[in-house]
């Protein structure tokens, strides 16, 4: 079991970590922030259950926890007054290597810091859950999260470049020193997409199709925006199309899927199966886009997302010639 965190920045850009190559999981690809469940989060239904697969407080609390061991980025706030915690960089850095030795919990730590400090979870936004196929042995149910990190408090007429986000410098993310992540950056989702689409970083279905998504609203043209207006209009449009759907985008579940092979040899990946431990449940997947890739030697290709019925109907039209 899995949380996971898409993190937005003051502009609009994506965090992704690159994972070590020793990795048992995605070695060497670029992911969201994110990990295993811990004892620490809370206590998770039994595997048999399927609430296991629903967002609650234990995977909210685990996508903040790791966002923290692997990034340094702290999302907490004082209980009693509702505003952020701001804690210096060496502190953070000690911090997370202590709760990453568990010599103490995310929850112990934070107390530290401030006795009325809890992690920021009321500002996570469900944003899909992905289940492992089955034909990959290990396998998991991975809850995606988007986080919004505050945009500067300048004039919205003010150029984006010249503002400073409010704690900037709090939300600026290291890596780990190597334990899991060589490098933590900021970029924006089409930025993440080019370089996988030219193959200078790895990564999965699972962030090629948030990423796109996430693009579509926050790298509109003129890619980067200027003013706090745009900004914000641009998210709006993001969490407005989250609740969209049937279902939405915050309740959908997918275990990917093949559905055919490609003309050009990429496996054809349906999106609308929530994977077998849901199959007598309500749940659904995302029946209208489908995933093209070429898996070789553990890793993923050429990965591509792209509406269902237009791959169908290519394929209808190379069968009539």
């Amino acid at each position: 079991m899995k949380p996971s965190v898409v993190l937005i920045s003051p502009k609009n850009e994506v965090l992704l970590l690159h994972r070590v190559k020793t990795s048992t999981s995605f070695a060497s690809a670029h992911v969201f922030p994110g990990g295993n469940l811990s004892g620490q989060d809370g206590e998770c239904p039994p595997v048999e259950d399927p609430r296991r697969h629903d967002d609650a407080i234990w995977y909210r609390n685990g996508a903040l926890r790791e966002l923290f061991e692997e990034s340094g980025i702290l999302l907490a706030k004082d209980q009693s007054s509702g505003k952020m915690l701001t804690v210096p960089e060496q502190q953070r850095e000690e911090g997370r290597k202590k709760i990453h030795r568990n010599e103490l919990t995310f929850t112990e730590w934070l107390k530290q810091q401030n006795p009325a400090a809890v992690p920021d979870t009321e500002q996570l936004i469900p944003f899909t859950r992905w289940v492992t196929p089955t034909n990959v042995p290990k396998r998991y149910s991975t809850q995606m999260y988007l986080y919004f990190l505050p945009l500067p408090l300048e004039s919205d007429k003010s150029l984006l470049s010249e503002l400073p986000a409010e704690g900037e410098e709090f939300h600026i993310p290291t890596s780990d020193g190597g334990i899991e992540v060589t490098e933590a950056k900021f970029l924006p989702a089409s930025e993440w997409l080019r370089l996988a689409g030219s193959g200078e970083v790895i990564m999965f279905p699972p962030q090629i199709v948030l990423l796109h998504l996430v693009s579509q609203f926050l790298d509109q043209e003129p890619r980067i925006a200027t003013s706090m207006e745009e900004l914000r209009r641009r998210r709006a449009e993001l969490v407005d199309f989250v609740h969209t759907g049937s279902p939405p985008w915050t309740e959908k579940c997918i275990s990917p899927k093949m559905l055919k092979i490609a003309s050009d040899g990429r496996t054809v990946l349906a999106l609308d199966h929530p994977g077998p431990e849901l199959k007598d449940t309500d749940r659904k997947g995302e029946p209208d886009r489908v995933v093209l890739v070429k898996f070789a030697k553990g890793t993923a290709l050429q990965v591509e997302v792209r509406w269902k019925k237009d791959v169908l109907a290519e394929d209808k039209e190379r069968s009539s010639l």
